[in-house]
């Protein structure tokens, strides 16, 4: 049986799945390995995002939300787990809010660009665009989060504009994401 989560560490993240008290281990995603990264490997992503945060691990549950956004889902055929649980923009904009509450955050902006940048396996352009879009939001939240201006000036990247992240989200995400990494931005600190 798995350990219990001590909720009274922090509050849950609203925008994330109840988890029941129970931990969801990373080791979870790993009865995904065969391949098969739909609805259900999404939705445990999530719980285990609700659980590294309510261990007081927001950094590693950010790394969790990530995989979450990694899961191919179909815009029909994931509807149900999608209506519940949109494209986690809102969770990630929430957590980045809550620095002051503790645990390790680390550079959020810095961890995004980091991520659009080195991107590789499978739907490149979609998770890139939705790595620079919790860029966005991270820079957005705290804009004295530094970039990485050595990988910047080493590689020649040139950070997207608002407008530019909006257009991929609408080019490679799922119909209507970009709406709700809109209203992710619009989520003020709890």
């Amino acid at each position: 049986m798995a350990k219990p989560v001590d909720t009274t560490i922090t509050t849950p993240c609203p925008h994330l799945p109840d988890i029941g008290g129970e931990r969801h281990p990373a080791s979870r995603l790993a009865e995904h390995r065969d391949g098969n990264r739909g609805a259900e490997f999404y939705r445990q992503a999530l719980l285990c995002g609700q659980s590294r945060w309510l261990e007081g691990l927001p950094a590693q549950a950010l790394l969790m939300l990530n995989r979450a956004m990694g899961a191919t889902l179909c815009g029909t055929q994931d509807a149900a787990v999608l209506e519940n649980h949109p494209i986690p923009y809102r969770a990630v904009g929430w957590i980045l809010r809550q620095e002051d509450r503790g645990g390790f955050l680390g550079n959020p902006r810095r961890h995004y660009q980091h991520l659009a940048t080195r991107m590789s396996g499978h739907a490149i352009e979609r998770r890139t665009a939705r790595a620079w879009a919790c860029w966005v939001l991270a820079k957005h939240v705290n804009p004295e989060w530094e970039a990485d201006q050595v990988q910047i000036e080493r590689e020649g990247i040139i950070e997207p504009s608002f407008e530019k992240v909006r257009a991929s989200l609408m080019e490679h995400g799922l119909p209507g994401e970009h709406v709700e990494w809109e209203a992710a931005l619009s989520i003020g600190k709890a």
